[in-house]
């Protein structure tokens, strides 16, 4: 039996975009999929992780401050500017013969217990340095004629790309308007319950502000 011709595959993003009518915030991916293979592709089971590489950027006096929570002081950076993962996403990509285009979903978080949220909301402009790494599986023609082959997309195929900060924060301000989360504990959530609802104040922004307040007040 002859082996199949080995999937020669290159991945490159066109695009990153916000979409717009997703019910939770999600930016899409435009991939182009190249196989050098000559052999038709039925389908590609793909896999992808997304990375931040923060190395490949510069900051201002204002990004550094609002890292450090992420990252540390600027004397740690040499030490602790590391890439880290940002998500997991899959997608199918249909038949093809040659090259072909696919959108691949992010889904994202405006969790601030999420580095990458915690990262992308303290940059003010620029572009998020992106490394996508890709796996899966590779369905083509068996070798006979009949049926099916299945190969594994190689491990070294990965996709670097520059996306604007700006198409973050569109993304964000359309879906949590002036808005953010950050997640408590219930007992401490029922103890801001209490003082709001004993202070009478009308929103969890009234009761967090004035709390605020009375901490720099007492502040040396």
């Amino acid at each position: 039996m002859t082996e199949p011709a080995a999937a020669q595959l290159a991945f490159t993003v066109l695009d990153i975009a916000a979409d717009p009518y997703s019910a939770a915030p999600r930016l899409t991916a435009r991939l182009r999929v190249e196989d050098t293979s000559g052999e038709r592709v039925h389908a590609i089971v793909l896999r992808c992780q997304v990375r931040v590489e923060p190395q490949r950027r510069p900051y201002d006096e204002a990004e550094r401050d609002g890292l450090i929570g992420v990252f540390g002081t600027g004397e740690r950076w040499s030490d602790t500017l590391r890439p880290f993962l940002w998500m997991q996403c899959d997608t199918t990509v249909q038949g093809f013969t040659g090259s072909t285009e696919a959108d691949l979903a992010l889904p994202c978080t405006y969790d601030f217990d999420v580095v990458g949220s915690r990262y992308l909301h303290a940059l003010g402009s620029g572009s998020v340095p992106l490394d996508l790494l890709f796996s899966g599986t590779v369905f083509t023609r068996g070798a006979d004629g009949r049926g099916f082959a299945v190969r594994q997309v190689p491990w070294d195929c990965e996709a670097r790309y520059a996306m604007p900060v700006a198409v973050w924060r569109r993304l964000i301000d359309a879906h949590f308007p002036h808005t953010g989360w950050i997640r408590l504990d219930r007992d401490t959530l029922a103890r801001l319950a209490d003082v709001r609802a004993r202070r009478g104040h009308i929103s969890w922004d009234e009761t967090v502000e004035t709390m605020l307040d009375e901490i720099g007040q007492v502040a040396p």
